[in-house]
């Protein structure tokens, strides 16, 4: 999750609306390596969470219990 007050990763990722303006809501895995694993464009707000944790589970991102 990410704070993005000022809008500025918002425009670095690509993510705003090219007519309106705000940020979509696209989700952006990144491996511990920097590199990019998946982009999900199709966030569903009632269920970010476990569509979330089935990706990672999915592109094999151990559990940390942290």
């Amino acid at each position: 999750m990410l704070a993005d007050a000022d809008g500025s990763v918002a425009k670095a990722y690509g993510v705003r609306h090219p007519v309106m303006g705000f940020p979509r809501r696209w989700t952006f895995y990144i491996g511990r390596d920097g590199k990019l694993l998946h982009v999900d464009r199709d966030v569903k707000a009632g269920t970010a969470g476990p569509d979330m944790a089935k990706r990672l589970a999915e592109l094999g991102i151990a559990k940390t219990g942290k």
